[in-house]
Order: C-alpha cells, then sequence, then structure tokens
C-alpha cells in the first residue's frame, strides 16, 4: 500500500507551487505526469500481485475444503463397513482438513476485500491522473497567456521610451530638409534654362482662376451684380519682336470679341 500513499502525496501536491519553481512550467508539468504515469503502472503490477494471492488462497481454501468433503465419505464407507476405528481416523484425518481450510477461508476473505480496495484505489488513481492531464492543459494555457500579456506588457513599456519617437522625429525633418533641397534644385534648373515664359502665363492662370472666384463668391453674397464678370487679368507687356506684337493685338480682338476666355485652360491633345 506504500505506493498509493506516494503517488497520493504526488497528486495532491499544487502544481501551481511547481510552475512558480520550474524553469519551464510546461516541461515540468510533463514530467510530473510522466512520473505518476510510471507510479500507476507500479501500482497496477501490485495489484496484479494481490489479486493473484487472493486467487491462490482462494484455491487452497477450496482444495482443502475439497479434501474434508472426501475424507468425510471415506468416513462413510467405513460405517457402512462396520469399520468404527478406521471411520474415527476418516473423521479426525477430515477434521484436519475442515480446519485448514476454516483458517484459508479467512485469510482468502481478507485478501479479497483488500483486493477489492485496491481496485477502488486504482481506479481512483486513475481518474485522478485523467484529472490531472485536465489540469495541466489549463495550467499551460494560463501559463502562454501570461506570458503573452508579459510580451505586450513589455512591448508598451518600451514605447514609452521617447527615444524612438525622437528618432521619428529626426528622421521627417531629414525628409523635409531633403524634399525642400529637392524642389530648390527643381527652381534652380528652371532659371538656368532662361524660358521663364511658361511659368509667367501659368501664374497668369492662377491668378485670373482666383479672381474668378472671388467675384462669384461676391456676387453670391450680393457685394457684386451677379452678372458681372470677374476682372480680365491683364497681360503683361510684349517683350518680343513685331511678330509676337502682331499675334498678341489679334489675341486681345478675339478676347474683346468673346472668342477666347482667359479662364479656360487649352485643350491638350
Amino acid at each position: 500500500m506504500g505506493i498509493f500513499s506516494r503517488i497520493g502525496s504526488l497528486i495532491k501536491s499544487n502544481l501551481n507551487d511547481l510552475i512558480s519553481k520550474a524553469e519551464d512550467p510546461e516541461k515540468m508539468l510533463n514530467q510530473v505526469l510522466v512520473d505518476m504515469k510510471t507510479q500507476l503502472v507500479e501500482a497496477k503490477k501490485q495489484v496484479a500481485v494481490s489479486i493473484a494471492d487472493e486467487k491462490r488462497l482462494k484455491k487452497q481454501y477450496e482444495d482443502e475444503d475439497a479434501k474434508a468433503r472426501e475424507w468425510e465419505r471415506k468416513a462413510m464407507m467405513a460405517v457402512r463397513a462396520n469399520d468404527d476405528v478406521l471411520a474415527r481416523e476418516a473423521l479426525a484425518r477430515k477434521g484436519e482438513h475442515d480446519e485448514h481450510a476454516g483458517t484459508l477461508k479467512k485469510q482468502w476473505e481478507l485478501q479479497r476485500d483488500a483486493v477489492e480496495k485496491l481496485k477502488d484505489s486504482l481506479r481512483a488513481l486513475n481518474n485522478k491522473i485523467e484529472e490531472a492531464k485536465r489540469k495541466k492543459n489549463i495550467l499551460i494555457a494560463r501559463k502562454k497567456r501570461a506570458e503573452a500579456q508579459k510580451t505586450i506588457h513589455d512591448t508598451m513599456s518600451g514605447l514609452k521610451d521617447t527615444s524612438a519617437f525622437e528618432t521619428f522625429d529626426r528622421m521627417s525633418a531629414k525628409i523635409d530638409q531633403l524634399e525642400a533641397e529637392a524642389d530648390a534644385g527643381a527652381e534652380i534648373a528652371g532659371e538656368l534654362t532662361g524660358d521663364t515664359l511658361e511659368s509667367k502665363f501659368d501664374r497668369l492662370e492662377a491668378g485670373a482662376g482666383a479672381d474668378h472666384a472671388l467675384a462669384e463668391l461676391k456676387a453670391k453674397m450680393g457685394l457684386l451684380p451677379a452678372a458681372q464678370e470677374a476682372p480680365k487679368a491683364a497681360l503683361p507687356e510684349a517683350k518680343e519682336a513685331a511678330k509676337v506684337d502682331e499675334a498678341l493685338a489679334e489675341l486681345k480682338a478675339k478676347v474683346a470679341a468673346g472668342d477666347i476666355d482667359l479662364l479656360d485652360e487649352p485643350e491638350k491633345k
């Protein structure tokens, strides 16, 4: 019965304490279950030996009881043969076997009861091991959840360090500087080409669009008649040769006749 007390003590131990003491709780719990299963195998062997003893005692009792009945039968034969002396001897031998059979019967009954208790203990032990398996799975799940929470907490704690955000700010400022330098380089490259006419017309169209939007807003607010048009942007003075002046005069004539709206963007081909 010593093995059952050892296994019982092992099962009753607090598995949560094992988690706190073990470097790897999952491996520790698995090892505990392996040990429990090993001891369960040993317990089954001892129960099997006890069952074998119970069967042996039962057979010895039955043999002695059979011998007692046999000597009783022989005593009856002697009585029928009118041989009382022989009958007494047979009855004496029967009494010896009866006494031995009675002793064996008591031992067998005690062993039989003990075996039944061992079987019950073995079943209870097996149930506790199964319960330990389930508890192990729950504890391992708790361990993994705690590890995940700790990882998240450590990550969030690390984010509280402003050095990471300061690095982002420095990199953003550096990129802003690179973009500004790139824009400046493009502007300088445009100036160096000597052809600023296109950019002047772009500014002219942008200014005309803004004036037109402002006039519409004033008309909507009642500050200008709705039919009043936004002021046309004045064209720049001609700086080219006589051919350019002639083209400019023709353009002004078309604008005065209403054939061209300065606010419309030229159609892209």
